[in-house]
């Protein structure tokens, strides 16, 4: 499998490439030191991962994220030394898989790397359609539609919307969700299911501001509307 590595600096590069040994599948690093570099090269080479850093020249990382976004699933997991909180929300919110920030464990970001890789092939398909107020989710072609339209998600969007929706009405935690969707080494970034809860209610939700389907149970963690209510 192919990662590539976007960074303006070759030390990191460097530090990065030999972290992938440490992977237990083969791992092939490719780089890029830009932006533009960055674009060219995901449509060239077809990585199966990207690597990103945020401060880059001639066109930065979130600018090639929401580029990439519009047209393509492709694993993101961000690697900067931008660790503000509004940096991560905004890189999640842009539809980054991960983010790490330097410096950082090789041993950590290859285990990223492989639970973001294990997150994006379909799991084993659960079967049956959930109809529910205005949506058809199936569960088998992993497909959903609103009111007769379709709605595209990413791999992990609709897992989470899986797992909300195949129990409704039941309050499911924090930890639970997290666990269940991302897998237990993310237990504890629920800044990752707030962002990932409020792409759900962008797409499903008659007013997002105002969900009913996704409901907040504070303290605990959401829940999805039974049928009847």
């Amino acid at each position: 499998m192919k990662v590539l590595i976007v960074d303006d600096e070759p030390d990191v590069r460097s530090l990065v490439r030999s972290s992938l040994s440490f992977a237990r599948q083969d791992l092939t690093a490719i780089e890029a030191s830009d932006g533009d570099e960055a674009l060219a090269m995901i449509y060239s080479e077809r990585p199966d991962l990207v690597v990103l850093d945020l401060a880059l020249p001639r066109r930065d990382g979130f600018a090639v994220l929401e580029q990439v976004r519009e047209k393509t699933d492709l694993p993101i997991i961000v690697l900067t030394a931008r660790g503000l909180e509004e940096d991560k929300i905004k890189g999640l919110q842009l539809g980054a898989d991960d983010y790490l920030t330097k410096p950082f464990s090789p041993r950590e970001l290859v285990a990223r790397i492989e639970s973001v890789l294990r997150r994006s092939v379909p799991r084993a398909p659960r079967s049956g359609t959930i109809n529910t107020h205005d949506l058809a989710i199936d569960l088998t072609a992993r497909r959903v539609r609103r009111a007769g339209k379709d709605i595209h998600f990413t791999p992990t969007e609709f897992n989470l919307l899986a797992e909300l929706a195949t129990h409704p009405g039941e309050a499911l935690t924090h930890d639970a969700l997290l666990t269940r969707v991302w897998g237990p080494e993310y237990r504890y970034e629920t800044q990752y299911l707030k962002v990932y809860v409020g792409r759900l209610r962008d797409k499903i939700e008659p007013e997002p501001d105002q969900p009913t389907l996704i409901q907040t149970v504070r303290g605990v963690g959401y829940r999805f509307a039974r049928p009847d209510e």
